[in-house]
């Protein structure tokens, strides 16, 4: 199994959806939320509501120059 590095964590369930639905348009592999999370508990939030999104760990670096730059847009 490939290991996956956190490019992002969001608090907000629409941007982080919007947030992986674009990565995947550029080109990124990131985990979906039912891939994610405990055994049995898939999409699991962590400690106060974050949501992590991760990709593999080599494209980590490329994906969070991306992800940086998209969350600025998003929020302006």
């Amino acid at each position: 199994m490939a290991n996956f590095e956190i490019v992002a964590e969001l608090t907000d369930l629409s941007t982080a959806r919007t947030l992986v639905t674009a990565l995947k348009a550029y080109g990124f592999c990131p985990l979906e939320g039912d891939e994610a999370g405990l055994p049995g508990m898939p999409g699991i939030r962590g400690a106060r509501g974050v949501i992590a999104i991760k990709v593999p760990a080599h494209e980590a670096h490329d994906a969070r120059l991306l992800a940086n730059d998209l969350l600025a847009d998003m929020q302006k």
